[in-house]
């Protein structure tokens, strides 16, 4: 969907990662952008969806949302964004 908008170039961030009690946990990733990893996503494993674009010097966003994996779905585990943040 990013690449189809036109923004493939800037997407240099990887799309999610595992999480654990500090945060980044030492799970699965959610694809091979940064680095190569075939390990799956495992039911009970917390992990957030954070697609984002980096425009050098200029500024970047990203949308993050937590989920959980439970046998045969994943669902969303706090709120989902709606509104932009400045940081």
């Amino acid at each position: 969907m990013i690449a189809a908008a036109g923004f493939k170039e800037w997407f240099t961030h990887r799309t999610g990662h595992n999480i654990g009690a500090e945060l980044h946990g030492n799970g699965a990733n959610l694809d091979n952008l940064e680095t190569h990893d075939e390990r799956l996503i495992l039911p009970k494993t917390c992990f957030s969806v954070e697609p984002g674009l980096y425009f050098p010097g200029e500024f970047g966003v990203r949308s993050e949302i937590d989920m959980i994996t439970l046998p045969g779905k994943a669902e969303v585990t706090g709120r989902i964004q709606t509104e932009l943040v400045r940081i």
